[in-house]
């Protein structure tokens, strides 16, 4: 029976879900909240019979290079994984440098048109399910983490690391990489910075902080690099992280920093092994934002009111995927299918003229 898309309340304008999907190896929950003006997460699921790939994007200076990254870089792993004969960590780490090539090349084909295209970047997770191997990848502060049973307890296991200037090792590596500047990373108003300016230390984009050569450019200083830099001050080089699954683990959590940024990973575990499926992703966003607005002494409520844009104040644009794990597979005749979240959440909502069907 066909039915409208019901109108929704202020605050579900910026939220979204989705459940009961297939993947290879079981089923997913994803769920996103906007907070920016524009949404500048983005976030896809890849189904073969065989095959999951997981995606998440989360941009900054703006969505073009989120909105870029999903374009591109699941076609990349499959491109060299066809070449290459299967996954690696090899195949993954060409498919980040081929994407990042692909949009530093546009950046600098358009930098005068569209001076942003230089400024904005993206952090990239990338997970894969595959002949029985977990492959995760990161490149930034997403974070990918892995709930599984030990000594009759569901546990937290974190698979990535966090490239970001606020973690000391991180700190460490960019300053050590970088000895005749002094000011590589900086300290103001309570965040550490590279160049005072951003807080991940990787990232796919960000082409002003990684051409040198267009930095001694007047119109490109005048217009896009605040600071001239001898070096790229970073890279897209991704982390790859890859284990053999077992019976013991239950499911991953795939999410951007705005989720982790509320809560631990001790406690996006345990509230996904104690929910339904139905709902985990939507069930971390809303705890994530409960947590913001106790941080603020609000009501949840209250905050869910607060328009896009405004939202930032309060927390960033939260990308959750919860993939759970089971012995079941997909069948051969099954199709393969790719789960992308919307462009964007308010405007989803508010624009929205399809129908949905219910069988």
């Amino acid at each position: 029976m066909g039915c409208c898309f019901s109108r929704k309340t202020a605050g579900e304008d910026l939220l979204w879900g989705m459940d009961g999907k297939r993947h290879a190896f079981g089923q997913f929950s994803m769920a996103m909240a906007q907070a920016n003006a524009t949404l500048e997460d983005q976030a896809q699921v890849y189904a073969s019979p065989s095959t999951t790939y997981i995606g998440v994007y989360d941009g900054h200076g703006g969505h073009d290079a989120a909105r870029f990254v999903k374009s591109r870089l699941f076609h990349y792993v499959n491109k060299f994984r066809r070449e290459r004969d299967g996954l690696s960590e090899d195949t993954i780490s060409k498919s980040f440098d081929a994407t990042e090539e692909d949009f530093i090349n546009l950046a600098k084909r358009t930098w005068v048109s569209k001076p942003v295209m230089a400024s904005v970047g993206t952090c990239c997770l990338f997970g894969a399910i595959a002949d029985g191997f977990l492959y995760v990848a990161n490149s930034g502060d997403s974070r990918a983490v892995l709930g599984r049973k030990s000594g009759g307890r569901v546990v937290a296991e974190r698979l990535t690391s966090d490239h970001n200037v606020g973690v000391e090792e991180v700190r460490k590596e960019v300053r050590d990489m970088h000895p005749d500047d002094s000011h590589i990373v900086v300290f103001n108003q309570g965040v550490w910075r590279i160049k005072g300016i951003i807080q991940v230390s990787r990232s796919i984009g960000d082409m002003y902080l990684k051409s040198p050569e267009l930095c001694r450019d007047p119109m490109f200083r005048m217009s896009v690099c605040p600071i001239p830099i001898k070096r790229p001050v970073m890279t897209s080089k991704p982390c790859v992280h890859i284990r053999r699954l077992t019976h013991q683990d239950l499911f991953l959590i795939f999410a951007s920093d705005g989720l982790w940024e509320q809560l631990s990973d001790a406690d996006a575990v345990r509230i996904v092994s104690r929910t339904s499926r139905k709902g985990a992703a939507k069930k971390l966003v809303k705890a994530a934002i409960n947590e913001a607005a106790r941080k603020r002494e609000m009501r949840y409520a209250d905050l869910m009111e607060i328009e896009k844009g405004g939202r930032r104040h309060f927390h960033d644009d939260i990308t959750v995927i919860v993939v759970f794990l089971d012995d079941s597979k997909l069948s051969n005749d099954e199709k393969t299918l790719i789960f992308n979240a919307p462009m964007d959440i308010y405007s989803l909502h508010n624009n929205q003229t399809e129908t949905e069907t219910d069988d």
